[in-house]
């Protein structure tokens, strides 16, 4: 089997097993599999290309080596999101630790040209901004359940915390996020 054969009618838990057994290939399988997936979260969790990238080389790595740990409590891609995220930040931690000089942030204007998409990229800037000033629970949480649209259960399942905890990360997360973003309300 070659990496880019992605015609495996096998399960991803028949991959990892077999990756597990010692089949070359079964861990490019399942993982190309995913890919896309995987790395749409990182994005989202690190809000930044490279760290994303970074983050899911590490997290994908990680899997490899631990993948003989992994239980099947979960579906195996509830477990690489869990890996994935915690991978990103891991990330975000470390990059606190660097110095960065902050942007500029520039006003729209209100009555931007309706064929002009400027404003659709600010406010999605605007909004990743936001969600990077989060701690890196709360982002975890409101990404995975507010971006992603996955139900609390299942949050709470791939982050690895009980429901209550998903919960309260994305009620807080909210909370700063409108305080956050409350300049890009329309005046009532």
């Amino acid at each position: 089997m070659t990496w880019g054969d992605n015609c495996d009618g096998r399960t991803d838990e028949q991959l990892l097993d077999a990756h597990i057994a010692g089949e070359t290939g079964a861990f490019a399988t399942l993982i190309e599999r995913h890919q896309r997936r995987l790395l749409a979260i990182a994005y989202r969790t690190t809000n930044n290309p490279e760290d994303a990238h970074d983050a899911l080389q590490d997290a994908l790595l990680n899997a490899h080596c631990m993948a003989k740990h992994y239980r099947a409590e979960a579906k195996v891609i509830s477990w690489l999101h869990r890996i994935v995220v915690n991978a990103c930040l891991d990330r975000i931690r470390r990059n606190k630790s660097h110095r960065t000089i902050p942007i500029p942030e520039f006003d729209v204007l209100p009555l931007a040209d309706p064929h002009d998409h400027t404003t659709d990229v600010d406010l999605a800037v605007s909004v990743g901004h936001a969600l990077n000033l989060l701690p890196p629970d709360q982002r975890a949480a409101v990404v995975a359940v507010d971006v992603e649209g996955l139900p609390v259960n299942e949050a709470a399942a791939r982050l690895g915390v009980p429901t209550g905890t998903i919960k309260s990360r994305c009620s807080r997360g909210r909370l700063k996020l409108a305080a956050l973003l409350g300049h890009l309300q329309e005046p009532v």
